[in-house]
């Protein structure tokens, strides 16, 4: 019998089936099938038994789970791209692998975020709501839920990763000016497709939409504060499908109330699930989703399987294709 065989995984989440069937011919699997996240209680109580977790960004692996983890826990591998939800230095210093899965989700994060922009300028879901409430009892008019243009216009993309790359092609194909900011230049994205490097400040001055593709940090905690939102033209759209707590909900909120920008269009929110009294959800100039940008069937599937074969390296003895902590590597060699 193969040696993997005998290992306890936990899964704090059920994965699409492909992924469920590679692991279930591999190991001992346990799955929390609750449709809210397994409590910290009993995660304390799981990285003492098992050799590995299988995860979602809503599981808190801070420093207290990860220091009551049993020296069996070679490997947390998360089913995102982010891992900001775990203390990657306290698994570190154990010796416990941490993962994700960059790079299958790029595309269709992509069309979503395009998809919330042209949504958001062009009043689809105010649209949708007006027809199917029965409000459209006047014949058409010139005046009607006018919205915003989007071709031709310009393009501000804060953090020109992969995702924000992804976009940058998307808005090319609209003749877009394309405006980005990061912390490092992409030289290439700027002979590919004419992108413009730039400040934050002026991208917010010149952008008629403006998308957030950052990692949730202290750095970019609430990046999109009131003094930024200020800075944005009446006129234009803030599209965010990277991490809620990366924009100020009240700021964004006295920013669409007032008129200082023209709408947002938001996947990801500063607490998940969104509170149903959040006062952003009641303004008609509000497009809302529930993080829902990488879901597409094919895409959660491919997510799904790339942690499940993250799980199977490590606990193979072989380095993960997505180790996210290669220091730990010093601290724990791969071994079976």
């Amino acid at each position: 019998m193969n040696l993997t065989s005998r290992k306890k995984i936990y899964v704090t989440r059920e994965l699409l089936p492909e992924a469920m069937e590679i692991l279930k011919s591999k190991f001992k699997i346990e799955v929390w099938h609750g449709e809210t996240p397994p409590p910290k209680s009993l995660l304390l109580e799981k990285v003492k038994e098992v050799d590995g977790i299988i995860c979602v960004l809503t599981e808190k692996f801070d420093k207290e789970v990860i220091e009551a983890a049993g020296p069996q826990l070679r490997g947390i591998c998360q089913v995102a791209v982010g891992f900001d939800n775990i203390d990657v230095e306290a698994a570190t210093k154990k010796g416990i692998y941490v993962t994700n899965t960059p790079g299958v989700l790029t595309e269709t994060t992509a069309d979503f975020a395009f998809a919330l922009l042209m949504a958001t300028a062009r009043r689809v879901a105010e649209a949708d709501k007006y027809v199917k409430s029965g409000q459209w009892n006047v014949p058409w008019g010139l005046t009607m839920l006018l919205g915003q243009d989007v071709y031709g216009k310009t393009i501000g993309i804060i953090g020109i990763g992969r995702i924000g790359s992804a976009v940058a092609r998307r808005a090319k194909g609209f003749n877009m000016r394309i405006l980005y900011y990061d912390v490092f230049r992409n030289e290439q994205i700027e002979k590919e497709l004419g992108a413009e490097f730039t400040s934050l400040e002026n991208l917010l001055k010149e952008s008629d939409f403006v998308t957030i593709h950052v990692p949730l940090m202290p750095e970019t905690y609430h990046l999109m504060n009131e003094e930024r939102l200020r800075l944005m033209k009446r006129t234009a759209c803030l599209i965010n499908t990277s991490r809620g707590p990366v924009v100020d909900e009240k700021a964004l909120y006295k920013a669409l109330k007032e008129k200082w920008i023209w709408a947002a269009g938001l996947d990801v929110w500063e607490k998940e699930p969104v509170d149903p009294d959040n006062p952003l959800l009641k303004l008609d100039n509000v497009t809302a989703a529930p993080h829902i940008a990488s879901g597409s069937i094919a895409t959660r599937t491919k997510m799904s399987v790339m942690a499940a074969e993250n799980m199977i390296a490590i606990l193979e003895g072989r380095v993960p294709p997505n180790l996210v902590n290669k220091e730990v590597l010093k601290v724990r060699p791969p071994t079976k």
